[in-house]
């Protein structure tokens, strides 16, 4: 007896319905972590990261922070901090140099680069404003 006539349909049926609801499954190959996580990850415990706090010397002699910029030493050894000149040693522009707050836009001149860019700079932040409360 030949009973594949029979069971080839079956076959054929049991072979569509198995691919048509076969289930896939993607698997994600991103990049293996780096750095500490990797080494926690096999594993290991995180290296030990050790912040210090380095005190610093400070100058307590009066007459050495007088005549003396002190901390002006860049070189590990030797050298020497700079030392204060007397002020007609240095150049004029120095002592008009602005230390306060930056002028106001009413203080600066209308025909200057800088009058327009402050102008500029403060409707860029009225209206940045404006956007942010208004919806």
């Amino acid at each position: 007896m030949n009973f594949t006539p029979i069971f080839s349909p079956l076959r054929q049926i049991t072979r569509i319905l198995i691919s048509e609801t076969q289930i896939t499954t993607q698997t994600c190959q991103y990049a293996a972590p780096g750095g500490l996580l990797a080494k926690m990850k096999k594993g290991k415990k995180a290296p030990a990261q050790s912040v210090g706090k380095i005190v610093l010397p400070v100058e307590t002699d009066a007459k050495k922070l007088v005549s003396f910029v002190c901390g002006s030493n860049i070189l590990k050894e030797g050298g020497e901090d700079v030392k204060i000149k007397p002020d007609s040693e240095y150049p004029e522009w120095l002592w008009n140099i602005r230390i306060g707050s930056p002028p106001k836009l009413e203080e600066l001149d209308k025909n200057t680069k800088a009058y327009w860019r402050k102008l500029r700079k403060q409707g860029l932040r009225r209206n940045n404003l404006q956007s942010k409360y208004t919806l």
